[in-house]
């Protein structure tokens, strides 16, 4: 059955209904200083982590939101590729804060939990959780950590113990219809792969391991075919 609805006389199909009845809900806009544009890209609204958002920014964690709070809490949006970049303190944006923090305590000792095999030789390592991959020969770090985009909810990147079975450095997807630079794939269509979206850039990825360009590059150097992949963990909001 077609369900239409009624904005302003102009007759909609029901998902367009919905989208637009999900904007006039949106939280109101700050209308401070600045051009028309500006004000309209930060929320007013007090989003649900602000004192904690607020203390990761070095702001006064009062937990009211301000015009230089969202100001301040879309910088970082814009910067690790957050989206919507309107300066809300939601769940994504505290989400990112804390994978962060985790990823920086990793610093040079990533597997101090053993949680990566140390007895294969040299593995490449995906922590889902942390958002981390490193390569290692037995026990000894070769490269990284370095910070990855794994698969968003409902395409996990799977976990388990595989190995590097094919390579192409300039690979393209033909089901996504998108370049794959220094692919290699390790389970199914699921592969290390260069992307230029920033690493935290949510949702995710449909399920690849995504890479920094110069990340990406150093693991095409670093491994060949046959290579051990350990991926274990989940990704916060999976």
């Amino acid at each position: 059955m077609r369900i239409t609805g009624k904005i302003r006389g102009v007759r909609m199909r029901r998902g367009t209904a919905l989208s637009v009845a999900g904007l006039l809900a949106a939280p109101a806009l700050v209308l401070g200083t600045g051009t028309a544009a500006q004000a309209a890209s930060c929320t007013a609204g007090k989003g649900p982590y602000q004192k904690q958002v607020e203390k990761y920014l070095k702001r006064t964690a009062d937990g009211r939101q301000s015009t230089a709070d969202c100001q301040a809490i879309r910088s970082f949006q814009v910067a690790k590729g957050i989206t919507p970049a309107i300066g809300y303190a939601g769940p994504v944006t505290w989400r990112t804060m804390k994978t962060i923090t985790a990823q920086k305590a990793a610093g040079k000792n990533p597997n101090a939990a053993k949680k990566c095999p140390t007895n294969r030789g040299r593995i490449a390592c995906v922590d889902l959780t942390r958002q981390l991959s490193w390569i290692q020969d037995g026990s000894k770090l070769k490269f990284g950590p370095v910070a990855v985009r794994t698969g968003r909810d409902g395409a996990e990147t799977r976990t388990g113990s595989t190995k590097i079975y094919w390579r192409n450095i300039n690979h393209w997807s033909t089901l996504y219809d998108v370049r794959m630079p220094y692919a290699q794939f390790f389970d199914g269509g699921q592969a290390f792969h260069s992307v230029t979206k920033s690493m935290y850039n949510n949702p995710g990825s449909a399920g690849c391991v995504n890479m920094r360009p110069s990340d990406a590059k150093s693991y095409w150097n670093l491994l060949k075919n046959g290579d051990d992949v350990f991926v274990y963990g989940r990704k916060p909001g999976t």
